[in-house]
């Protein structure tokens, strides 16, 4: 983490992409264990962490919000879904097609992600350079 207004937009990302990697890691093991008995499927809370930390910003511009985020609320958290639920006999609730979806969404979100971190940082390399 780089503490400067230069790069919060960066830090944002970089807390994003933490965040998408962890839910990936949670929905792989969901599938992991779609057949064990009284296994409830784990998800990550993070896009309603960082609305509601964009929305309490006193500024109007995004730009302005983003600056000024606290990156030490920006955390994921790993929770039980639907922890009560279950539609299967043995107590599991994890639905496999549901799973492989929000996989394939993730691993997607994950990329643009990295890629928009990348993207920054050549851009800032390409303004550094003297002509």
């Amino acid at each position: 983490m780089i503490h400067s207004n230069a790069f919060s937009y960066i830090n944002v990302l970089d807390r994003a992409a933490d965040a998408s990697w962890i839910r990936e890691s949670a929905i792989a093991n969901n599938v992991a264990n779609v057949d064990t008995p009284g296994y409830k499927r784990q998800d990550v809370e993070f896009q309603d962490i960082l609305e509601r930390e964009l929305k309490s910003s006193k500024y109007s511009s995004l730009q302005n919000a983003v600056n000024n985020v606290s990156l030490d609320n920006l955390e994921s958290r790993v929770y039980t879904d639907y922890e009560s639920y279950s539609y299967r006999l043995d107590g599991n609730n994890v639905d496999i097609d549901t799973e492989n979806v929000e996989l394939a969404s993730e691993q997607l979100r994950y990329q643009t992600l990295t890629t928009a971190v990348s993207r920054e940082f050549e851009r800032m390399k390409t303004a550094m350079q003297t002509p």
